[in-house]
């Protein structure tokens, strides 16, 4: 199984879905302006920890994995991001949860690859809403608010990053975007390390991009 999460301070959605995308549950959890900012940092945390000890205990035969979006850098509010992000992956990593992060242009690039969007299209809150309700068709799912469409979303890619990485399907099997956000390689043309290969892919990245957090 799943769990995407897209992690904000005032609605933090999460979303369950089995390996393949099929939608399992969806939640949010939410904290209040006025709350003193390291109380709303624990909040969530152990807020998150719950929710994972609840589908373990709900579904204790299925191995649990996750995806995070992680923070844009340099963006508004972003130190506050990172501390939640940071609050977030200690959560994770107590409850042993195998987690990778994707970026926010990841995870709108699979949304709109799978609505056909044209190149450069702008995915908006309403694109991701309306790309979750159609990849969830007739799975009773309903009221989808952009937290949870994109924590679907980061679910969705992560779920299919994590059958590569135990090697379930093949790098044959993902689509030319996966590819290019899991496996790519790319040569340096400039500098001293011009001929060079640059591991660009997720799945070269561990212990950076992603946690195997269940061996520790």
């Amino acid at each position: 199984m799943i769990l995407g999460l897209d992690p904000s301070l005032r609605n933090f959605g999460w979303v369950l879905m089995e390996d393949d995308g099929t939608f399992l549950d969806k939640g949010m959890m939410s904290t209040g302006a006025k709350m003193v900012f390291v109380q709303r940092y624990i909040f969530l945390r152990e807020g998150l920890r719950e929710i994972v000890r609840d589908i373990r205990g709900r579904y204790p035969d299925k191995t649990l994995r996750v995806g995070i979006e992680s923070p844009i850098f340099n963006d508004l509010y972003s130190e506050g991001m990172y501390g939640l992000f940071l609050y977030s992956n200690e959560a994770l990593m107590l409850e042993k949860c195998d987690t990778v992060y994707l970026t926010p242009n990841q995870v709108k690039a699979h949304a709109s690859s799978f609505l056909n969007r044209p190149k450069g299209w702008r995915m908006q809150k309403a694109d991701m809403v309306d790309a979750v309700k159609k990849a969830t068709e007739g799975q009773g799912a309903k009221r989808w608010n952009h937290h949870q469409a994109d924590a679907y979303w980061v679910g969705k890619t992560a779920g299919r990053f994590w059958q590569l990485y135990t090697e379930e399907i093949s790098v044959d099997e993902l689509s030319e975007l996966k590819k290019k956000h899991f496996t790519s390689l790319e040569k340096y043309v400039r500098g001293k390390k011009a001929g060079r290969i640059k591991r660009k892919g997720i799945m070269h990245k561990e212990d950076d991009r992603f946690f195997v957090w269940s061996e520790d």
